[in-house]
Formats: C-alpha cells, sequence, structure tokens
C-alpha cells in the first residue's frame, strides 16, 4: 500500500471513528431495557428500522457535506439552501436537540456510574429538597454534565486519535460481550410471550423506533469536518454510510442478544448491559470478577464520549448561527486564555443542567424531545437538498449525489416528519414550541440582522411570474430584511499596517451605513489538525482583532471581527468574501500577507469560479487619500476606480486627477473628449484632465504621480490572484512610486482563466 493509500485509509477510519464513537453510547449501554419494555422482542426490529431511515438521511448528508463542508452541519445546508427562517428552526431544533441528547447520555453516564459506586462509601445518594427531589443517577448525570461542560470550556478535547482509540476499545468490549452472550443466548426466553407481547402488538415497532432514534444521531457530525478528512470527496460518503450500516448491526445482534439472555420485560432500564453481563460472564475466568466493572467502565467511557461530542457539536451550531446574524455574534466570543467559544458553552451547559434536573427521571422524554427536533432538521436537510438541484445552483458541485434523485431525498423528508407522528404528546409539545420559539425569534430578531436570502426563496422570486401567488407571498414574508447592509472585508495579516486598511474600508462602509468584517485568518501547516489550529487563536490575535475593533470605533464604524484557522492561503480570502456576502474586499499588499507565502492548492474549476465582489488591494506607503490620480482607459475596473475616487473625495474633500494615455499628438483631441465624457458620466467632471500622448502608460503614471498622495489603478485585463501569488504588479512602475497605489478590481464576465491568470499573449 502506497504512502498516499495509507493516508486516505487513515483519514477514512477517523472520520468512521468520529461517527460510530457518538452513535455506540447510550444507545446500546442504556435504551434496550426502556424499549424492550416499550415494544417486547420485536425492538430489535425497531433498532433497524432506525438504521434504515438514519440510512437515508446519511446519504442526504453525504451529498451536501462534500457540497459544502462548512461548521454548522444541517443548519449550514438548510440555512443556505430554505433560507434563514428554515435556517433558525433547524439551528434552535440542531442546537437544543444535542442539549437532550447530551443530558440522556450524561443520565446514561449516571446511571452506570451509580451502579459502579453501589455498596461503596462512595455511593451516590438521593437529594429531596422539599416537592423537589434528585435521584441517585441524577446527581451522577449532573456530576457528569458539569464534568464535560468544564472540559469544553477550557479547550481539552478528543483528537481523531483518540476517539479512534476509544472506538476500538469499544467494540472490543462489546465483542466479548456478544460472543459470552451467544452462549447464554435462548430463543425460548425470546419468544415465551411472543415476539410482540404488548398492548400494541405489532403496532409498537414505529414507537419503538421513535425511542431509540436518539441512538442514530452521530453520522452527522462526520459531515462538520469533512474538510478536514483526507480526499473527502470519496471518504466521507464511504464513512457516513459505512458508520450508520456497522451501528446498525451492532445494535440488532446486540440487543437481540440481551433479549434471548434476560425476558423483555425484566431487562433492568438504567444498566441492562451490566444486567446481562452478570449472566453471561459468570464462571469465566477474569470476566467472572471484573467484567461486569468493565462493561460499567466502557459504558461511561461511550456516554462521555457522546456527550463531549455533542456539547463540541453545539459550539459549532452557535458559531454558525451567529456567523449569519441569526443569534448574536457575542456568544462566539473566544476566551482569551482558553481559545473556546465560552458563553456559547455556558448557554448550552446550562441548558443541559436543567434538563437533566427537571426531566432527568424520565429518559423516554430527553430520547424522544432530542429525536424529535433532530428529525425535524433531517427532513429539512432532504427538502434543502431537492432546493439546490432543482435551483441549479453554480457553486453546488458535490463529489457524491444520492441515488435515485428526486426519490431519496423525498422518501427521507417523509420518513423522518412522518415518524414524528409515533412520538408522544408530551416530546411533540416540547418540540413544537421550540420551532414556535425559533419562527417567533426570527420575525422579532433575526430577519431584521440576517443578509442571507436563501436558494429556494430567491428561486421563487426570481421566477414570480411562473411561481403560485401563494409561493412568492411566502417567499416575500420570510425574506430577511438584513440583506442591504453593505459589507466591507478586511483580511488582516501585519499589525503595523492594518490600521491604514480598517480605516480606509471604514470610510467605504460608512458612505454606505455599512459594516467593517475584520478578518484574521490563522495559516496551520498542512500537517496540523485544523482543530489544533483553533488553539493558536492566542492573546496575540485577539489584540490584532481588537486594535481593529479601536480604530474603527474612531471612525464611528460598526465592526465585526472573526479568526479563521485554515489551511489554505489564498483559496480563504475568497472563501470569507463569498461566506460572509462582502460587497468588496479590502486587503493589504506585501510580502508579510498570508497569501504570499501560500499555495493555492485545489484545481482552477475549484479555486474560484468568479470574484465574489469588488476586490481592493492596498500597497501601503503611508495611507493618504488627499491627492489622488486616477489613470483610465474605460472598463468595469476603471468604473470601480471611478467610485472609490468619489467616495475618498466626498469623505476627506481630496482632489482627483484624471490619467488617459494616446498613442500620439494626432489622438489627443479625441483622447481629451473620451476623458472629459468619462469624468461627466462618473459624476466626477471637476477634477483635472489630463492626456499625454506618449504611448507609454508606465511612464506616464510615474511622471503624473510624482505630486500625488495615492494612485488609484483599475485592474485591467490581468487577473488578481495571478499578481498577488506571484508577486507581479499590473505595471512594474508601481514598484518605484513613493505614493500609495490602490488596485481596484471588479466581477466581470471574463472566462475563469483570464479571470484568474490572465488573457495569454499572443
Amino acid at each position: 500500500m502506497s504512502d498516499d493509500e495509507l493516508a486516505k485509509d487513515l483519514g477514512l477510519l477517523s472520520a468512521l471513528a468520529i461517527g460510530m464513537g457518538t452513535m455506540i453510547g447510550a444507545g446500546i449501554f442504556v435504551l434496550p431495557g426502556a424499549a424492550a419494555q416499550e415494544a417486547g422482542p420485536i425492538v430489535v426490529i425497531s433498532f433497524v428500522i432506525g438504521g434504515a431511515i438514519a440510512m437515508v438521511n446519511a446519504l442526504a448528508v453525504s451529498e451536501l457535506g462534500t457540497a459544502m463542508p462548512k461548521a454548522g452541519g444541517g443548519y449550514y445546508y438548510v440555512n443556505r439552501g430554505l433560507g434563514p427562517l428554515f435556517g433558525s428552526i433547524s439551528g434552535m431544533g440542531d442546537w437544543m436537540g444535542l442539549a437532550f441528547a447530551s443530558a440522556f447520555y450524561c443520565i446514561g453516564f449516571g446511571g452506570y456510574l451509580t451502579d459502579l459506586l453501589a455498596g461503596t462509601v462512595l455511593a451516590l445518594p438521593t437529594l429531596e429538597f422539599g416537592l423537589f427531589a434528585l435521584t441517585d443517577i441524577q446527581l451522577g448525570a449532573l456530576i457528569a454534565g458539569l464534568l464535560f461542560v468544564g472540559v469544553n470550556y477550557v479547550g481539552a478535547k478528543e483528537t481523531g486519535g483518540v476517539q479512534t482509540v476509544i472506538v476500538t476499545v469499544l467494540l472490543g468490549i462489546l465483542t466479548i460481550f456478544a460472543a459470552t452472550g451467544f452462549l447464554h443466548f435462548n430463543w425460548g426466553t425470546l419468544t415465551t410471550d411472543g415476539l410482540a407481547p404488548t398492548d400494541a402488538g405489532y403496532g409498537a415497532i414505529l414507537p419503538g423506533t421513535a425511542l431509540v432514534f436518539v441512538s442514530f444521531l452521530g453520522y452527522a457530525k462526520i459531515a462538520t469536518v469533512a474538510e478536514e478528512l483526507k480526499n473527502p470527496g470519496r471518504n466521507l460518503p464511504i464513512a457516513v454510510i459505512g458508520s450508520v450500516a456497522v451501528v446498525t448491526a451492532i445494535y440488532a445482534v446486540l440487543v437481540g442478544t440481551m433479549v434471548g439472555i434476560v425476558p423483555w420485560h425484566a431487562l433492568d432500564d438504567s444498566v441492562p448491559v451490566s444486567q446481562v453481563a452478570e449472566i453471561t460472564f459468570a464462571g469465566i475466568p477474569v470476566l467472572d470478577a471484573v467484567g461486569v466493572t468493565l462493561i460499567s467502565l466502557a459504558a461511561m467511557l461511550a456516554t462521555a464520549s457522546s456527550a463531549n461530542a455533542s456539547i463540541l457539536s453545539s459550539a459549532r451550531i452557535n458559531f454558525a448561527m451567529g456567523r449569519d446574524k441569526i443569534v448574536t455574534d457575542r456568544l462566539n466570543e473566544i476566551h482569551p486564555t482558553y481559545a473556546t467559544p465560552y458563553r456559547s458553552i455556558l448557554l448550552t451547559g446550562s441548558v443541559i443542567v436543567v434538563f437533566i434536573a427537571a426531566l432527568g427521571q424520565d429518559l423516554e422524554i430527553l430520547a424522544k424531545a432530542a429525536s424529535v427536533l433532530h428529525l425535524i432538521v433531517y427532513g429539512l436537510m432532504n427538502l434543502a437538498l431537492i432546493a439546490f438541484r432543482q435551483a441549479d445552483v453554480p457553486d453546488y458541485d458535490p463529489d457524491f449525489r444520492v441515488p435515485f434523485y428526486p426519490v431519496t431525498p423525498i422518501v427521507g423528508a417523509v420518513l423522518s416528519f412522518g415518524l414524528i407522528g409515533f412520538m408522544d404528546p408530551i416530546e411533540i409539545g416540547l418540540s413544537l414550541a421550540f420551532v414556535a420559539v425559533a419562527v417567533l425569534w426570527y420575525a422579532l430578531y433575526a430577519r431584521s440582522k440576517t443578509p442571507r436570502q436563501g436558494v429556494l426563496g430567491q428561486y421563487i422570486l426570481d421566477r414570480s411570474e411562473a411561481m403560485p401567488d401563494v409561493a412568492v407571498s411566502a417567499a416575500n414574508a420570510a425574506r430577511p430584511d438584513g440583506s442591504g447592509e453593505y459589507r466591507v472585508l478586511v483580511p488582516l495579516a501585519n499589525p503595523r499596517t492594518e490600521r491604514h486598511l480598517i480605516e480606509f474600508a471604514g470610510t467605504l462602509a460608512a458612505e454606505r451605513d455599512g459594516i467593517v468584517h475584520a478578518v484574521h485568518v490563522v495559516q496551520v501547516p498542512d500537517q496540523t489538525p485544523l482543530e489544533r489550529g483553533v488553539e493558536r487563536i492566542d492573546t496575540e490575535s485577539e489584540r490584532l482583532l481588537e486594535r481593529a475593533r479601536e480604530h474603527a470605533a474612531a471612525r464611528d464604524v460598526e465592526i465585526e471581527t472573526t479568526t479563521i484557522a485554515s489551511h489554505r492561503s489564498v483559496e480563504e480570502v475568497f472563501d470569507a468574501a463569498r461566506e460572509y456576502d462582502a460587497d468588496q474586499v479590502v486587503m493589504g499588499w506585501g510580502g508579510d500577507r498570508p497569501w504570499s507565502v501560500g499555495r493555492a492548492e485545489q484545481p482552477l474549476d475549484e479555486l474560484a469560479r468568479d470574484l465574489p465582489c469588488d476586490f481592493l488591494v492596498l500597497k501601503d506607503r503611508g495611507y493618504d487619500p488627499s491627492r489622488i490620480l486616477l489613470p483610465t482607459a474605460g472598463g468595469p475596473d476603471s468604473d470601480l476606480s471611478a467610485e472609490i475616487a468619489r467616495t475618498l473625495r466626498s469623505a476627506t474633500g481630496a482632489s482627483i486627477d484624471l490619467l488617459h494615455v494616446v498613442d500620439d499628438e494626432s489622438e489627443r483631441e479625441a483622447g481629451e473628449a473620451f476623458l472629459t465624457e468619462w469624468a461627466a458620466d462618473h459624476d466626477i467632471g471637476d477634477a483635472v484632465l489630463t492626456v499625454d500622448t506618449s504611448g507609454d502608460v508606465e511612464g506616464a503614471i510615474a511622471r503624473e504621480a510624482a505630486g500625488e498622495t495615492l494612485v488609484i489603478i483599475g485592474a485591467t485585463e490581468r487577473g488578481l490572484l495571478s499578481r498577488l501569488v506571484r508577486g507581479s504588479l499590473v505595471f512594474d512602475v508601481v514598484d518605484d512610486l513613493e505614493c500609495s497605489v490602490l488596485l481596484a478590481e471588479r466581477p466581470t464576465t471574463r472566462s475563469l482563466r483570464e479571470r484568474l491568470f490572465g488573457r495569454s499573449k499572443e
């Protein structure tokens, strides 16, 4: 096997471990007892059906994950596909669903902790506070919940290697459990009362599925780390689909074994695996003495891994929602010491503690509430996939596509929403209450803040004449009001020169009552996982962004700040511009910038289909916009140069000199006519007009720039990426100028190759 193939396989194993490690938790160590009492021995079929529904949804997750490998998972896909109203529902649903699931995992941990400590001096008590009481299991769960929140607060987290070890250990222990259980399996025990002995008979299968579906929530987490996988187009679908298939098989075998050893009605609803292990390990050397303790420790390890992963995932969802202004971005403030989104973690932790204390005595409520909220998200994800496909979004180019489209996502949505109908009224009511809160939150807060229109809404509005009136009215009613906010993105790198970038960006934003968005890209080596790169968001990075906030405050301009850990350099600037819907990007130009030491790692068709917005690159030699030279020969980039010059004139009272170069004296009159008309068309008719007849554009710029403080040059036909990566300028003379230079480039209809690397010389 080659090194490359080995790297890919290791990437695949890590991804499988992420999904399986989250699913092999309380689902197998806690739920079999409660589920068996719900449905009887036929509960094995409930687990299989739950796995089948998860498998259909896993296909959608695989397509969306390879198309959009971004933090936020299901929320991100729904928000982009169906719009911020449904994004609010899915974000709140995913967030609260993870909180319910985390509380459920903690209860599982508390059950096995209590069982392990029973009969010792460390046995946990039951606490009573008048009419309110905490059982020993709830107390253990609270201890676990506070521990996991604390671990996430200070930033200690599982790495892919640790997760792989955990999964390997669990599979080893469960294999021993299954092997010994096979020796004690009794078909008569399984069928004594019939396969469906409950009052509901075979009708209990789907209610049982509704209860155990919480066991299949981990696979979607793989999509949130798609960007870090080796060969994600291949490995992500295999990992997502494979983890569901393996876990479903494990559940079917182990649950079938348990109800074939202990009668279904006698299976413990807190520690069923320990109960069965006492029987199966009896008489086996070593296992007879330590086997049950080993099972308890394995159960605690599994539930701890699931709970910790869920809390970590909830922080990613809050980050994505804050980035889109669905919730306040203050939740995502990074701790100056631990480099974690501590506010988000504390809020989520508080909710988990409340759920444990208030609902922890009824395990089914926690499990089903988590399932309902996630089923809503999965259903919306399938609809989002259909929206992307039908709208034929140019940037939507997944490496994996669901088979049998559109049947598969339609079936996924129907199964997800349909299973909700088999929940109990209390879980449906709780979940619908959260949906109602999400809708109200969007209407009263997020709609006026968030700038992004979803693909579905835009598709309907673009075809309003052909669409039903009710669809157009709904799209208009849900359309965000924040889309008009003008946004100037500023990638920061050098603490010594970023003040001028913020000053310039602030001038542009203030002219349009807009906002400056400062982004600090932390370059992470290829050998380092991105999650480790977060640790580099240290005090120095925070100081850089704090200075940016101070400079913006001095100009009375609103500013947002974001730190991004990335393996990439050039591409990250373009991705950030798209991600935050920037209207303009203002970048520094010099050897200390991320793109000057980075590399363009993706093929052309993936790197940049087109500039996402106007790009302005400042070569700073003491920024002073008081006297501006604007060379022009027409074209869209010169149009942008004129807009910038007008903005600076309006803000600072700058003088503007226009320069047009012709080949010889015979063209002077035509040149003057062109320049006069062009100046009038661009509302700078009061500028000083100069026509140079030398035919030497670079020489003319050098001569006219002698008395200027800023030269603004349209990018002409040479590509912006080419200049940044290769270090070449639009004109060589720019290197020799003493004043600052601003390069301006506007998106046009040029081909991809021309847009990136300019037109080839004949």
